[in-house]
């Protein structure tokens, strides 16, 4: 699936990674489903699965040329630096809007992943009995996980390491969110908050010659969390994209419904009109964290509409839906240029 790549192609890809990764590091929105909805998914799956013993062959018979077009590298070097230098970027100023306009943002992405089951189930033409039972169950579990209450942080470095296998699923599995499954293990604030901040500070360090973060004992402890963390998304995503694309092969239309449905089921991750709770270690309800580490999860509630600000919230929503649609017109464009040469 190796292929030429004018500028434009590799700038649209990296924005698309960068879509991507600041996705998966919202806690509801699953990257994956922003790869299956821009288009590039397959060709992700696929070029990680090329990462196999006969790449490892190649690279230590020093032919890398052929290694680099057997894997697709320059797609995967553009999707993926696109993700990691969001985590730096676009996931910052979504961080941002988080805290001052939270009801948008989740208003956003809840029309967003509306145009996703939209799109979805218009590609999908297989509608008969046993993929429909799918899509129930894929929605039930969907609910399930919604309806899960964190568990506690746990720094071992054996489970930061399942954690990273774990989190980095929602790039690989459309609907399900990585970050909102690290807070249901207890270490999203442990992985994507803290060890990334500290990252970016090392980095701002380096660059500036000033090592000496070294003797920094909480500066390296960090590091080696993120470190590890790093090293299990590295083999959930080479691990997992290997199992999904045998599952596929064999099964597509049962995975294809079991993921619409999922996808359906997790939409009370993002319902937009959601307070946080928090939670001691002990169990004790806060409304506030008051600088404490804390256990966070949401109540939802029906809008009130007699405010301006749900109407607001209902036209993100829309904007959400319309932006998906518009990606999927531009797609249909794009097909119908290619079939036309």
């Amino acid at each position: 699936m190796s292929k030429d790549r004018n500028i434009t192609d590799k700038l649209f890809l990296f924005v698309k990674g960068l879509s991507m990764g600041a996705a998966n590091k919202v806690p509801g929105v699953s990257g994956g489903t922003v790869s299956f909805v821009l288009g590039f998914y397959e060709e992700m799956i696929y070029s990680l699965r090329k990462i196999n013993y006969k790449a490892f062959w190649l690279l230590l018979n020093g032919r890398f040329r052929s290694f680099y077009n057997y894997i697709n590298a320059t797609f995967l070097l553009l999707v993926f630096g696109g993700s990691i230098f969001s985590y730096f970027s676009v996931s910052l100023l979504l961080d941002y809007l988080l805290t001052n306009y939270e009801l948008y943002v989740w208003s956003l992405f809840f029309g967003m992943i509306l145009g996703s089951i939209y799109y979805l189930s218009k590609e999908f033409k297989y509608w008969e009995s046993k993929n429909v039972l799918s899509v129930c169950l894929g929605a039930l579990l969907g609910v399930a996980i919604s309806l899960l209450d964190p568990a506690r942080e746990n720094d071992a470095l054996w489970f930061v390491f399942i954690c990273g296998i774990i989190g980095v699923s929602g790039m690989t599995l459309p609907g399900l969110s990585g970050s909102f499954i690290l807070i249901l293990m207890g270490n999203y604030v442990l992985l994507l908050v803290d060890s990334v901040a500290e990252l970016f500070t090392t980095l701002t360090d380096i660059f500036s010659g000033n090592f000496a973060f070294l003797d920094d004992e909480r500066r390296m402890y960090y590091l080696k969390i993120i470190a590890v963390f790093s090293g299990g998304s590295v083999f959930g995503l080479v691990s997992i994209s290997h199992l999904l694309g045998y599952v596929l092969k064999r099964w597509y239309q049962i995975v294809t419904a079991v993921i619409i449905g999922f996808i359906t089921g997790s939409l009370g991750i993002v319902w937009p009109w959601k307070r946080t709770i928090y939670k001691m270690q002990d169990g004790t309800v806060l409304l506030d964290v008051h600088g404490e580490k804390v256990i966070e999860n949401y109540t939802r509630y029906f809008p009130d509409l007699s405010m301006s600000t749900t109407w607001i919230a209902i036209c993100f929503v829309l904007v959400g839906v319309g932006s998906i649609l518009l990606i999927d017109r531009y797609g249909a464009k794009q097909n119908r240029n290619t079939h036309a040469y």
